[in-house]
């Protein structure tokens, strides 16, 4: 399970020391077609995939560039628009105070498809609205509709699925988010989710494929590792998941929940001296975490051993 709460204290902390202007990150993009020529006047929609209200829309200048700042860190969608050519989505993950650069080609497309991505585009925003507004089973229903019209879109079928996931609604989920996957392979967003409803399910075998993607497509993200660490320690490869537990604390310093799992290892393998560490760093960051009773039960069995 992908924890988050203890990367937004450390953002609170943050804004509260440096100011909110210390952490806003930013997209730079070039938009050219297939000949490398650039686009101008594209219009870009740069919609969070934590919040769909949080969007951003702007066009691409002379030079087929487009810049948004005063990004909230996290995963954006990227939608591109221009009459003649076929619409294209993509995902950035933007870092704290992070540059994120894309470099974008449009094909040219017919009229009548123009059409169509128009009126499933109107449906695809309507979902989100509805999704917002806590109407999950509506947002199914527009959802579907936009996919009835356009199924090229990965967008479409991702919001599908965390919708489905909303109303518990597994089996749909899983069906959503690999059609996403197929249809974006490198959404790091879309592999995550999938891996997790798999997991979910205990199926942690074929988890372990889309956790291993979300790695190597968001090398810089603790909870990516951290994921795939849980992932690997339910098919019984304690040893390879300590290597991603490991890399998660490296790459955020206060990840609780990754000292827990590498002391617990650490206990496995008969290494005292370092498990007594990282649940003692467990405990600092999470006192009233819900295994801070187990952690400090195993702390004092592993000092009387020592």
């Amino acid at each position: 399970m992908i924890k988050k709460y203890l990367f937004l204290i450390f953002l609170i902390g943050l804004f509260s020391l440096n100011g909110w202007p210390s952490v806003q990150g930013k997209i730079e993009g070039m938009v050219t077609d297939i000949s490398g020529n650039p686009l101008e006047k594209v219009k870009v929609t740069i919609i969070s995939l934590k919040a769909s209200t949080r969007r951003f829309e702007l066009t691409t200048g002379k030079d087929g560039k487009f810049t948004q700042i005063g990004l909230w860190p996290g995963y954006y969608q990227i939608s591109l628009k221009k009459a003649g050519y076929m619409p294209l989505s993509h995902e950035v993950r933007v870092g704290i105070a992070g540059l994120a650069k894309l470099e974008i080609k449009m094909e040219q497309a017919d009229e009548l498809m123009e059409k169509n991505i128009s009126a499933s585009d109107k449906l695809f925003l309507k979902g989100n609205k509805l999704y917002e507004e806590g109407k999950f089973e509506e947002a199914v229903s527009a959802y579907k509709e936009a996919i009835e019209i356009s199924q090229s879109q990965w967008g479409y079928y991702f919001n599908l699925g965390l919708a489905y996931k909303k109303i518990d609604n597994k089996e749909e989920a899983l069906a959503s988010f690999k059609k996403s996957v197929n249809l974006n392979p490198k959404s790091y967003s879309s592999n995550k989710e999938l891996g997790e409803i798999l997991a979910k399910g205990d199926n942690y075998e074929e988890a372990k494929e889309y956790y291993q993607k979300a790695v190597e497509l968001s090398p810089d993200d603790p909870d990516a590792f951290y994921n795939l660490g849980v992932c690997l320690i339910n098919t019984g490869e304690s040893e390879a998941a300590l290597d991603y537990f490991l890399k998660s604390v490296e790459l955020k310093e206060d990840y609780a929940d990754a000292y827990y799992q590498i002391g617990t290892i650490y206990i496995g393998q008969n290494r005292v001296k370092e498990a007594v560490a990282n649940l003692e760093k467990f405990l600092e960051l999470a006192p009233e975490h819900e295994k801070a009773n187990l952690a400090r039960q195993l702390l004092e069995y592993l000092k009387k051993e020592k």
